[in-house]
């Protein structure tokens, strides 16, 4: 067992790092672009901050040993710990927060499923105490440019409205309700087709809801017909008024469908929710995922104050999977500038001495040492196969001779 990680956990290799450390620093730069700022919470959170409120199954959360003071786990994202943070530490800073980060996330899986992966990673922004359009339209933007600075080919944004689902969902009575619900998180027609309905009106509303799906103008237009409470056709104006920015933007050639069937297993959002796809080849990712919770920050709030919040988060894993076939990626690590080797064991601090003035003077430079008693043959056949193309040899007095490896 000591040989192999834990089921579900997985090492990554320098190659890897490098790799995803290329998109963590291309992605973080936008977020810094657009005037956020980097938080790091902590990845151990109370089990009763880690569920919002209820929004977040337990049973989906990877759990400690119980402490003296409550049950402890490690975070399934980052929204919970970040609103706990923000509404307790950061509540009379300026107005709004724009707060980025890049973490690794923990999520258990379901019974039967052993050996899925444990740990994800993650890199996100949350943008808090603003709500409206306007603050919609960022996030969607947001992501829509870094997804653009990866280079991811063939994507696409799926916008949802968690508000007005929920309200064209409440015509259902329960235990009906809950069971349109999963077959629509599911996206399970079938299912949906085969329930028991009192009466054909709700299996006909029932099936019109899985076909509010499509392109955005087209939605809007049908979902507007329908006879609505004043409080969802004020979300479909919100709605209308987000696709208008959207197709106006510089970013107007982004692929958007709008999707008001579509429900998040988090149950925290109460407005827009969205996620971007790859649809590139046969097989499909969601690159990211996110959207408004304005009832979430007010659950840590010290007076249950109410305040808006969005925001979205990246899959690392994903993002990674889409760009391997491309040319934008590291392929290696990088190289090593320069190798210094010691003539003999009397030269050691001579050498030692010498690599660092050549870092001193070129922070950027990869001096490696030689530590063992190599022969010379042995020593440039490393570096032929390492690709390291320069030899410094030190002798006691300091003196260096420069070899270039061909």
């Amino acid at each position: 067992m000591i040989h192999q990680p834990p089921a579900g956990a997985r090492d990554l290799l320098p190659v890897e790092v490098a790799q995803k450390a290329w998109i963590n620093n291309r992605l973080q730069d936008i977020f810094q672009g657009w005037g956020y700022q980097r938080i790091v919470t902590s990845t151990l959170e109370w089990l009763d901050t880690l569920i919002a409120g209820g929004a977040i199954e337990p049973s989906t959360v990877i759990q400690l040993q119980d402490s003296s003071a409550g049950n402890l786990g490690l975070r399934p994202e980052l929204t919970a710990s970040i609103a706990r943070a923000a509404v307790t530490r950061m509540s009379d800073s300026i107005y709004p927060q724009r707060l980025c980060y890049r973490a690794n996330v923990f999520r258990k899986p379901p019974v039967g499923y052993h050996g899925r992966q444990l740990e994800f990673y993650q890199a996100g922004v949350e943008l808090l105490f603003v709500g409206g359009v306007m603050a919609d339209a960022e996030m969607l933007l947001l992501m829509a440019d870094g997804l653009k600075a990866l280079g991811i080919p063939q994507w696409q944004v799926i916008v949802g409205e968690a508000g007005l689902t929920r309200s064209l969902l409440s015509r259902l009575t329960e235990p009906l309700q809950t069971e349109v619900r999963e077959c629509l998180i599911d996206l399970d027609y079938v299912k949906l087709s085969n329930l028991n309905y009192p009466t054909v009106e709700l299996k006909d509303w029932a099936l019109q809801l899985f076909d509010l799906r499509g392109e955005a103008e087209t939605v809007l237009e049908t979902v507007s017909q329908l006879n609505l409470d004043s409080a969802s056709q004020e979300r479909i104006k919100n709605l209308k008024s987000l696709v208008e920015i959207i197709r106006q933007s510089d970013q107007s050639q982004i692929s958007l469908i709008l999707d008001l069937s579509w429900l998040q297993p988090f149950d925290y959002y109460t407005g827009i929710v969205f996620q971007a796809v790859s649809v590139a080849g046969n097989q499909s990712h969601i690159l990211g995922q996110g959207g408004r919770y304005d009832q979430l920050l007010g659950l840590y709030h010290p007076q249950k104050k109410s305040l808006p919040g969005i925001g979205f988060s990246l899959n690392i894993e994903d993002l990674h999977a889409c760009l391997l076939p491309t040319e934008h990626l590291p392929k290696t690590t990088p190289l090593i500038d320069c190798l210094v080797i010691p003539l003999s064991t009397e030269d050691r601090s001579q050498a030692f001495r010498y690599a660092q003035s050549l870092r001193d003077a070129q922070p950027t430079l990869r001096v490696e040492l030689e530590l063992g008693d190599r022969a010379m043959d042995e020593i440039r056949a490393y570096a032929r196969n390492a690709q390291i193309k320069q030899l410094a040899w030190i002798n006691t007095e300091g003196a260096v001779k420069t070899e270039i490896i061909a």
